[in-house]
């Protein structure tokens, strides 16, 4: 549904989030469903998920890479191995490494660390923002003067976003450039119909290769052998 490059990323993504619930013995995103709970028993509650879509989060960082970033970046998920423990966890809580480990992300793969978290900073400081507009009281009449009560908004986010969050806060922000999804690169269509050679051959070739075993093994049958065998004398007389 969201395209070829974004399905493969979504499966590599799978794999990295199976491997760490594998190394911790709990699934990411548990901080998200721990909101969830506790914002049901608040009476009245109104719960968001503001976050932007992951199809255009994807297309995006997909869009921003080159053809080898796309490889090296698939090359290193597929082979993601590395253990991790709750310690490790713990660390990566500390400021100091935090910004240490965005640094090597950035140095590494800029444009992704633009799409996947400076833009995600500016939406997510975006819909907080909206969130916590003042709330107009209803009015008993149209000469009524207006009143207004603050919003009481509690925002979940991962630590790595929060140092975006603060600097976007007092900007006058626009998400309507961050929404939109480029159209593929000629590199992205190349690796597209490759892929898709590639995967059609494999099922070609197969389907080949099973069709050639039946047959031989239809014709190795004695029935068959016999069969064959009348067929030629048949065909000898006439």
């Amino acid at each position: 549904q969201n395209g070829v490059m974004s399905g493969l990323m979504q499966m590599l993504l799978l794999k990295v989030s199976a491997h760490i619930t594998e190394q911790l013995g709990m699934a990411p995103g548990g901080e998200f469903r721990e909101a969830f709970k506790e914002a049901s028993k608040v009476p009245f509650c109104k719960f968001h998920l503001g976050d932007r879509p992951i199809p255009v989060t994807f297309k995006r960082a997909i869009a921003a890479l080159s053809f080898w970033q796309k490889v090296k970046l698939a090359w290193g998920l597929c082979f993601l191995s590395d253990p991790i423990s709750k310690d490790d966890v713990e660390k990566c809580k500390q400021k100091d490494l935090l910004e240490q480990m965005m640094a090597e992300m950035i140095g590494e793969f800029p444009d992704l660390h633009r799409t996947i978290v400076s833009e995600r900073d500016i939406y997510l400081t975006y819909m907080l923002k909206q969130a916590a507009k003042q709330i107009e009281l209803p009015r008993a009449s149209e000469t009524e003067p207006r009143k207004y009560i603050p919003a009481v908004v509690v925002g979940v986010v991962g630590m790595g976003h929060v140092p975006g969050i603060e600097k976007n806060w007092n900007s006058d922000l626009n998400i309507q450039q961050i929404m939109s999804v480029p159209p593929p690169s000629a590199s992205s269509k190349i690796f597209k119909f490759v892929i898709k050679a590639t995967v059609f051959g494999l099922m070609g070739y197969g389907c080949y290769r099973i069709g050639q075993r039946t047959v031989q093994f239809i014709l190795s049958m004695p029935a068959a052998q016999s069969y064959l065998q009348k067929l030629t004398e048949v065909r000898s007389q006439h």
